[in-house]
């Protein structure tokens, strides 16, 4: 195989566990990176010309290199891709009773650049690295031979394949995928547009957090900021919540969280607002309305390092507003996908906010991302999902 060897003490996080090589870390002297293909599996070498591993490799990007085993006798194959996905289908079913769940989790599961969405026979796939492109064909195998599935959809339209080179596309790649999918979580029923829907047309990471926010919902009103299809409102409605609030730009999601609703059997009130989040926030500050529990989930305002200012000030802005329509004693409900965006510092601009409005805030609950979307311990950047539950309370003289 091709070999590309490292600069002097490049090797060092390797070796602590992580599995990504960054282009400035090959020494292009010895091993030029404009020679390979994006897709190409080479050996990792040290600077010494000691092997670390097999890697997959993308010359035209900032992280050039992905560690796909610490053995230069197993390569990134069909054998390979089954052996890990069994070992990832034995966490997900150790976990969840049900077949709803991320099968497969990127990194995490040693499958850097692959996620599966499980939605009980029907698997919505995405790829989002060359290495993993070039062996689609040994995924949608690996996938029959271990899940035994009906129907394999590849939603490959994500913004990493364009940094990555790769063509978007959406495609069945396997048996026929509805437009609608069903899926179950906390108990709770849900239909997911697996086609045109955002990413693999659910968020499975936020499952337990869902739970949690349940138990403050019996007899409440609820507001679910940039709702999607319901995930959160809709488990509020199957708990009991009397009127729950949707907010959410798109009109097409919208109308997912009505059916949802029904397909609930939910008897309360509901209120789908279109619109933009920010705006519609202020509107219903002005009309005077509070709800008992305001759950703000954005997408992520912070998709890269340059953009932690502007991205930080986008939360600041969206939690003061939620804080605002947050009734007496009520419970707001603070989340995050941006990796970038640490817990400890979300948790400042609520404390910033509580300070401005004057309000007396009490952290009762921190969440992060279901077991289905595990953490690698070298790598952070699997960790990326937060939500912080508080009680909120006018100032109190405090």
């Amino acid at each position: 195989m091709s070999v590309i060897r490292l600069k002097g003490q490049a090797d060092r996080r390797l070796r602590a566990g992580h599995q990504w090589i960054y282009s400035n870390e090959v020494d292009t002297s010895a091993t030029p990176l404009k020679q390979f293909i994006p897709g190409d599996q080479v050996v990792v070498e040290t600077a010494q010309g000691k092997p670390l591993g097999i890697a997959t490799i993308n010359p035209n990007t900032l992280i050039c290199g992905r560690l796909m085993s610490r053995s230069t006798d197993t390569f990134l194959n069909k054998s390979t891709l089954v052996h890990r996905i069994k070992i990832a289908l034995s966490l997900r079913e150790l976990t969840y009773p049900s077949p709803y769940y991320r099968l497969v989790f990127g990194d995490s599961d040693g499958l850097s650049g692959l996620v599966v969405d499980r939605f009980a026979d029907i698997l919505v796939v995405q790829i989002s690295t060359a290495g993993m492109e070039r062996v689609k064909n040994e995924i949608v195998e690996a996938l029959q031979d271990v899940v035994k599935p009906s129907a394999i959809l590849m939603k490959n339209d994500g913004k990493m394949r364009q940094i990555e080179g790769l063509e978007t596309y959406v495609e069945e790649a396997f048996g026929t995928v509805p437009e609608l999918v069903f899926l179950q979580e906390n108990g709770v029923l849900f239909q997911a547009p697996v086609w045109d829907g955002q990413k693999t047309g659910w968020f499975y990471d936020h499952r337990e957090n869902r739970k949690t926010m349940q138990g403050f919902c019996a007899g409440k009103r609820v507001l679910d900021v940039f709702s999607y299809i319901g995930g959160w409102g809709v488990q509020a409605a199957s708990a009991g919540a009397t009127d729950v609030t949707f907010i959410d730009a798109s009109e097409s999601a919208l109308s997912h969280v009505g059916e949802n609703l029904k397909l609930n059997q939910y008897e309360g009130s509901s209120n789908l607002m279109h619109g933009d989040a920010f705006e519609a926030m202020q509107s219903l500050i002005e009309e005077k309305e509070r709800f008992d529990v305001v759950v703000m989930d954005p997408p992520a305002f912070i998709a890269r390092r340059k953009d932690i200012k502007a991205g930080e000030g986008a939360y600041h802005r969206a939690n003061q507003l939620a804080m605002r329509l947050v009734a007496k004693g009520g419970i707001l409900v603070s989340g995050s996908c941006s990796m970038h965006l640490e817990t400890g510092r979300l948790h400042d601009i609520i404390r910033s906010n509580s300070r401005q409005l004057e309000r007396f805030s009490q952290l009762i609950y921190r969440g992060t991302q279901a077991p289905d979307h595990p953490v690698h311990p070298a790598i952070e950047e699997t960790e990326y999902l937060k939500a912080l539950f508080y009680r909120i309370h006018n100032n109190m003289g405090l």
